[in-house]
């Protein structure tokens, strides 16, 4: 088995996972030592599948983490408890496990990244000129991800290019423009020795294309607003041929209809299926059953009391508010809504991302509300064994942890896998992290923000709605226009997707979304017309709060400014490095 060289056991989760943090799966004893890994290929090869499986560990109630954090912004909703609620009431603490595990897990990788990458050179003789390239890149681009999100939950970060040693001082935080700038120039160097797509791993490891889109969102977030639509441009103009958005199947024919019509899906691209075929993935992050810790428990969190799970995760009843009609237009400023059947007539993508009531979700029809006591099974129907569905009791109204928002994520389940979901469950879906959907909106967001609109940014975000069945923008959008339909089809189209945290940050608006309420449907209450006073600027519901809360529940969310930019760094790491400083405010 592969040894640790010098370490330091049990003073900090940083200096563990940089100081030769890679065991490789616990290789057999006659495997390679630390001293000399890796010697040869084979084992360069070994050190780096190590790290990507690495970034697969981030999760938090055995969900993979990118779709944990949407459900502590606006659009989504937790069940209640310490973890959850604090970092939507201004009340994380140094020891949050949502909040501080990033800092471990993304060091960790990089400590796996620093495994193969500080001895690589040494087999440079023994490797092609091209086979080097590919994987000192695909080293490199993994540890510019984990430093993408390491500075944008954390802010500063130590920045280390290489393993500590033991007689190391122990780091310091490097200023997070510093980290970027570095993130932007290694993209920058190794983006031409990867492989334009890695089509034969299913896009779960680096590319080209991947490495282009990272630095345009890394650009994006940072402001670099031509840098952004450069390296997108870049992106895109690869991708020709490669990637594209993939058309919903033909249960989109149920958006908006009743439970007896059918069930709306997207496992085509977010399902196993999609994960298989879907062209609009660009990088992913891969599970297998067959190898061991390499599986989540995502679906039994995400699912319906009725479809064998824990309803953990729910959009709010803001997110569903800011769907726009069929018609392209805010529901407040519709012909053609109707507060009384409020799920018809409504951006598909209502249905096709989210569960709502009334309608079918794991093979059953959903309803929050009490008064539903028994609902339909459509099981007997899906199975072949009946031509109508039976009824059974309503556990998705009367169960003590049912929805807490009245909702419940559609995207990201696969009904695929309702046999297996339950609390011992184990899943081995994929998890997307680059999609051209997003390219599309990152190049949009980079012309517009640098003010310079041209026809190709109607057309990257109208390509996202067509696919979506909604109409294209009108022509002529001013900036501010632009802004606020880009910013619509980033809230819509890359929903529990884990971007929207980052997103009301670097847009400046986090202190007025995330303080005052939240807006919660447990019970499926009817709709009012009287609660809803605007959509903004920035595609978000306005409420009259006093009317609003008539209808529905609520939970207070509070933003502090110079605190909840970021979150705090765990106190363990904190008592073990005295070089560190605490992030403002905790």
């Amino acid at each position: 088995m592969i040894k640790k060289t010098k370490s330091i056991i049990g003073i900090s989760l940083l200096c563990s996972a940089l100081m030769a943090s890679c065991d490789l799966e616990r290789l057999p004893l006659d495997g390679p030592s630390s001293e000399t890994f890796p010697s040869n290929e084979k084992e360069a090869e070994m050190g780096l599948l190590a790290a990507y499986k690495s970034l697969t560990l981030l999760d938090a109630s055995s969900t993979p983490f990118w779709h944990v954090t949407d459900n502590v912004t606006d659009i989504g909703y937790a069940r209640p408890g310490n973890n959850y609620t604090s970092p939507i009431t201004s009340s994380i603490t140094t020891d949050n496990a949502l909040a501080t595990k990033p800092w471990a897990a993304y060091f960790k990788t990089i400590g796996h990244v620093h495994d193969v990458l500080d001895r690589l050179p040494d087999l440079k003789a023994s490797l092609s000129d091209s086979d080097y390239k590919k994987i000192d890149a695909e080293l490199r681009f993994i540890r510019a991800y984990a430093y993408s999100q390491l500075i944008e939950f954390y802010g500063d970060v130590p920045l280390l290019k290489q393993s500590l040693k033991l007689t190391d001082e122990l780091p310091s935080r490097t200023p997070k423009a510093e980290v970027e700038k570095f993130i932007l120039d290694e993209l920058t160097a190794i983006a031409d020795n990867l492989p334009q797509s890695q089509t034969n791993v299913k896009f779960s490891r680096a590319s080209s294309i991947a490495a282009y889109m990272l630095k345009a969102r890394v650009a994006l977030y940072s402001k670099q607003y031509n840098v952004a639509a450069e390296a997108a441009k870049k992106a895109l103009d690869l991708s020709n041929g490669v990637h594209e958005l993939t058309a919903f199947d033909s249960s989109v024919q149920f958006a908006g209809k009743s439970h007896a019509e059918g069930e709306p899906e997207v496992a085509n691209i977010f399902g196993h299926k999609g994960y298989e075929s879907s062209k609009e993935w660009i990088w992913t992050v891969e599970y297998n059953m067959n190898i061991k810790g390499n599986t989540h428990n995502q679906g039994y969190y995400m699912a319906s009391r009725l479809g064998k799970g824990v309803c953990y995760w729910g959009p709010t009843q803001n997110f569903i508010d800011s769907f726009q009609d069929s018609e392209g237009n805010f529901i407040t400023e519709s012909n053609v809504y109707d507060p009384s059947k409020p799920f018809e007539n409504r951006d598909p993508r209502l249905d096709m991302y989210t569960v709502r009531p009334n309608s079918r979700f794991m093979g059953y029809q959903f309803e929050p509300n009490p008064s539903f006591s028994k609902v339909n099974n459509y099981w007997p129907v899906i199975n072949g064994t009946a031509t109508k569905p039976s009824t059974l009791t309503n556990a998705d109204a009367t169960n003590a942890y049912r929805s807490f928002s009245g909702y419940l994520w559609r995207k990201h389940t696969d009904l695929a896998e309702f046999n297996t979901t339950s609390v011992s469950g184990f899943s081995d879906l994929n998890v997307g992290i680059f999609r051209y959907a997003e390219l599309l909106l990152v190049y949009a967001e980079a012309k517009i923000e640098g003010n310079s609109i041209d026809a190709s940014v109607f057309d990257a975000i109208n390509q996202i709605r067509k696919r979506a069945g909604m109409p294209n923008l009108p022509a002529g959008l001013n900036q501010a226009q632009l802004r606020r339909a880009l910013r619509y089809e980033r809230k819509v189209e890359l929903a529990n997707d884990g971007l929207r945290w980052y997103d009301l940050r670097r847009w400046g608006i986090a202190n007025q979304v995330m303080n005052g309420h939240l807006y919660l449907n447990r019970a499926a209450n009817a709709f009012g017309n009287d609660y809803l006073t605007r959509i903004d600027e920035n595609a978000n519901p306005v409420y009259a709060h006093t009317a609003a809360k008539k209808y529905f529940g609520t939970q207070e969310v509070i933003y502090s400014p110079n605190k909840d930019e970021f979150w705090p760094i765990s106190i363990q790491e904190m008592d073990a490095n005295d070089n560190l400083e605490q992030n403002p405010g905790y």
